[in-house]
């Protein structure tokens, strides 16, 4: 969506410092159109001030201003900061820099990888497509990789454990095979890179007790294997065992281990 609202008429809304307690931080943006908007700036009234001014700006002829919004009672927001925007007509160098600056965050997103698109492969993948994360299915079966959700790259590979050690550092690895074995062979590899930021693997604890064994034998510490994923002892635990309700807890459990990382 933002890369289609820089090719026509838009404004560039950035919030150019934040004090106290606020939506979002100094360097959130969004771009907004004459009729839709792409990205957020943290929503309410806030941004309904913003995309006011921004759509009255288009119609006008400035180029470019700036908003002072103490977010208290005064606009309907009981958030107590302060938060200084700048609004930019975007012209065709602007558009350039935010096409790089797009490309750039795209770059930098976290992968996370999840072999095997069964039930709960899918449920996970379509979790992560939401967040800032680039999402990968890794298949060895060809109907299954065709079926990965929108916004994940999906791989067709028979050495799924190939793409483990292809991975760059600080990603994330999800076992979710149709195979006992395989999963144990993707979650040591994980394991053995030593710069993982998350490896799980769907299942027990009598299975996470299997793979540990098998890790150990060939000489991989299995400490940081997450087994069941997600917290999903629990779920199991309240007999919820849905695949969606599983993605959810996992890919919390994802988050948060990506960004201790």
């Amino acid at each position: 969506m933002a890369e289609a609202l820089l090719e026509g008429p838009a404004v560039l809304a950035e919030v150019l410092a934040a004090q106290g307690s606020t939506p979002r931080e100094a360097g959130a943006w969004m771009l907004i159109g004459p009729e839709t908007c792409a990205r957020t700036i943290g929503g309410g009234r806030l941004e309904f001030m913003a995309i006011d001014a921004a759509r009255a700006l288009l119609r006008g002829g400035e180029t470019a201003q700036e908003l002072d919004v103490p977010l208290g009672p005064q606009i309907g927001q009981c958030c107590g900061g302060r938060v200084r925007l700048g609004l930019r007509r975007v012209d065709a160098a602007l558009a350039d820099a935010l096409r790089a600056r797009l490309a750039a965050e795209d770059a930098a997103r976290p992968q996370v990888l999840v072999f095997g698109g069964g039930h709960v492969g899918r449920a996970l993948l379509a979790a992560l497509a939401l967040l800032p994360v680039r999402a990968v299915l890794v298949e060895s079966r060809e109907a299954e990789a065709a079926g990965a959700p929108e916004g994940v790259e999906a791989r067709l590979t028979a050495l799924p454990e190939a793409a483990v050690r292809a991975a760059p550092p600080g990603s994330a690895y999800v076992a979710t095979t149709h195979d006992h074995g395989l999963d144990f062979l993707i979650a040591a590899e994980a394991l053995a890179r030593g710069d993982a930021a998350y490896v799980g693997m769907i299942g027990s604890a009598s299975k996470r007790a299997a793979c540990a064994a098998f890790a150990r034998a060939r000489g991989v510490d299995p400490a940081a294997l997450v087994c069941p994923i997600g917290g999903a002892a629990d779920a199991a635990a309240r007999g919820d065992k849905r695949p969606a309700v599983i993605a959810a807890l996992t890919a919390a459990q994802i988050m948060r281990a990506l960004a201790a990382g």
